[in-house]
């Protein structure tokens, strides 16, 4: 694989974790970057650094950890654990 492969697959796979995080308004709020400099990450317009993509990682750990208490106080409600 080129670094060009490498490159495009990591924007691509930036690009899903921003639709994750719910498009890129929200993935702005939560990783405190502009909206225009994240557009510019994922066309490959900017470069994606390592820092970008560990605050990423983190702010996916973060919403997995809120998804989970939601589910879990909705639990009781729906008869299941």
């Amino acid at each position: 694989m080129t670094d060009t492969d490498t490159s495009a697959a990591a924007r691509d796979h930036f690009a899903h974790c921003v639709q994750v995080l719910g498009g890129v308004t929200a993935a702005s709020r939560r990783l405190d970057i502009d909206e225009r400099a994240i557009r510019r990450f994922i066309n490959g317009e900017r470069p994606l650094g390592p820092t970008l993509l560990a605050d990423t990682a983190q702010v996916l750990r973060r919403l997995i950890a809120d998804a989970q208490a939601a589910q879990a106080g909705l639990a009781p409600f729906i008869g299941t654990d």
